[in-house]
């Protein structure tokens, strides 16, 4: 598979491949997008433009050109010339099988095509391609240029070779890849996500606790340990000097007593209300924008400190 990637082809241009497209520009490399929205190149021209002072301090190249881009409606077009396809386009399997099968068919059989999907197959992706073993997932987590980390996978077509290709680019360009060894629904970070949520409707919905106590339950707690290690690691931490040998013989059963209560909630209208309300609530009534705005100016500063951190053993 092609390992100098010197041009990004970015295939759906909306708020994930824009902001893709901001941060492959900042790394010094080139980007041909395509979306059939009209309002597309306004879109990547602001988001590329808010977020290039934010880039640049977060290691982008200094050489790097915010205008080394390039728009064409049609994607078969946009990936002439492409060394490495990331796609973003809305995630329905019919419009993306549809939409790879014209990628692979414009593109010589060496170049990966990576899909941004967050829960579909890399399997039923491919199904229309005649080229399989270059599709893989890429899943990058929102937003794209802020948060490093990449899901890769494979799946029962993708090649090995395709998938080392595309852990090594997005490795190199200062992401932090995962291989996900068997492609499930949901992937892997969605999946803990999609877990943690699930209680935390149930606890709102059995009165446990507000949305806002909630959420504060895990951004004021095991959220900011979260941040510098996974669950793992914070848990063979909390086995002492024992460590995780220590934890599993001593908390896992506790542990395992609460795995047996926890909820399965019916997100029925009432609950839903329950949810739109506390949020509202727990929010102030900030809009969108401004909680987005908030969350990536804190984003980026503990993205700083974590690299000035002494590195780990």
């Amino acid at each position: 598979m092609r390992t100098e990637i010197r041009r990004v082809a970015v295939i759906g241009a909306g708020t994930i491949g824009a902001s893709w497209a901001a941060y492959f520009l900042s790394r010094g490399i080139a980007v041909s997008a395509s979306d059939p929205s009209p309002g597309a190149p306004d879109l990547l021209r602001r988001m590329i433009a808010d977020a290039w002072p934010i880039l640049m301090r977060l290691g982008g190249k200094p050489d790097a050109d915010p205008n080394a881009w390039t728009f064409d409606a049609d994607p078969a077009t946009a990936c002439a010339g492409a060394d490495f396809v990331q796609e973003s386009a809305p995630e329905r399997l019919e419009i993306k099988q549809d939409l790879l099968a014209r990628i692979d068919a414009a593109l010589p059989a060496d170049v990966v095509v990576a899909s941004s999907t967050s829960g579909l197959l890399a399997s039923r992706l491919s199904e229309r391609c005649a080229h399989p073993g270059r599709v893989v997932i890429g899943h990058p987590f929102n937003p794209p240029h802020l948060i490093p980390l990449v899901e890769v996978v494979g799946g029962a077509k993708g090649s090995p070779e395709a998938v080392a290709a595309a852990m090594a680019f997005y490795r190199a360009i200062g992401k932090h890849p995962i291989e996900i060894r068997k492609e499930v629904p949901g992937h892997l970070a969605n999946r803990l996500q999609a877990a943690l949520w699930r209680e935390a409707v149930h606890l709102v919905a059995e009165g446990v606790a507000s949305v806002a106590d909630v959420d504060a339950a895990i951004s004021e707690g095991p959220g900011l340990r979260w941040a510098l290690m996974g669950p793992h690691a914070t848990f063979h931490l909390a086995g002492g000097e024992g460590g995780i040998e220590h934890f599993l013989k001593h908390l896992l059963p506790a542990l395992e007593s609460w795995w047996m209560d926890l909820g399965d909630p019916k997100v029925n209208a009432a609950v839903q209300q329950m949810l739109v309300a506390g949020v509202a609530e727990g929010t102030g009534g900030a809009s969108t924008t401004d909680l987005a705005r908030r969350r990536d100016a804190a984003l980026v500063r503990l993205l700083e400190a974590r690299a000035k951190a002494p590195a780990g053993p």
